[in-house]
């Protein structure tokens, strides 16, 4: 597969400088995840989604507790959960993920930060078949061939798993992520470098310097956008 964890690194490396935006982020993503079932990791599925990846970005307890406790207490706050598909410079394709209470507001953001920094809003189905849904897991201190053998003998299946850099990435079918959290965790692994359910690009696109910097330009604007929780992109962002 060959295909790298890039754009999840850089996201999680800009995290110092962005760290309230992402925490807040996270609340109410981890509000959403437990209004819609028991407020309860044990028994709701994506809210333990959420919370693994909330770990791998430390995020503190006390904005998990608040989230976790507000849907606890009955609030009659409710986000739609929205997708917009767009391109970017020279074609470069990106997929963004809202959580609002304002979908006119949203929408409206969302093609504007498009239109001003050389991109435009595609309609749905546009851009997200040249991307794959995909579970990537990290752990440190084992080898590729130590992980594969872990999975075979928890009858996990796993699309790839490649060394990059200090850690081994495992990329599997989302429905596998538990299973293989709980795999690693039955062999005493507890802590995660990554713990994603993401968008991957089906093949990664190299832009120019001048396109590149508009298109940074672009994910910033839509990473700051308070309504969306995730950017997807195909641009190789890495040096």
């Amino acid at each position: 597969m060959g295909r790298k964890w890039n754009n999840i690194k850089e996201k999680k490396a800009s995290k110092d400088a962005n760290t309230s935006r992402i925490y807040a982020k996270f609340g109410r993503e981890i509000y959403v995840a437990a209004k819609q079932g028991e407020p309860d990791p044990e028994s709701n599925q994506a809210l333990r989604v959420v919370l693994e990846r909330a770990k791998t970005y430390n995020v503190p307890k006390n904005i998990i507790d608040r989230a976790i406790e507000k849907a606890k207490g009955g609030s009659d706050e409710t986000y739609d959960e929205l997708r917009y598909e767009g391109f970017g410079p020279n074609g470069s394709m990106v997929i963004v993920d809202a959580l609002t209470n304002n979908v006119n507001r949203t929408a409206s953001e969302v093609r504007a930060a498009f239109g001003k920094n050389g991109g435009n809003m595609g309609v749905s189905g546009s851009v997200a078949y040249m991307f794959d849904a995909t579970a990537v897991i990290g752990i440190e201190g084992k080898a590729a061939d130590e992980v594969l053998e872990l999975l075979m003998e928890a009858d996990v299946d796993a699309r790839d798993i490649l060394e990059e850099e200090d850690s081994v990435i495992v990329y599997a079918e989302p429905e596998q992520f538990h299973a293989i959290q709980e795999a690693f965790k039955n062999a005493g692994i507890t802590e995660f470098t990554v713990a994603e359910l993401t968008m991957l690009p089906q093949t990664e696109v190299t832009l120019d310097e001048d396109a590149k910097a508009q298109f940074e330009k672009l994910i910033d604007v839509l990473e700051d956008l308070e309504d969306v929780q995730q950017v997807y992109h195909n641009v190789d962002l890495s040096e």
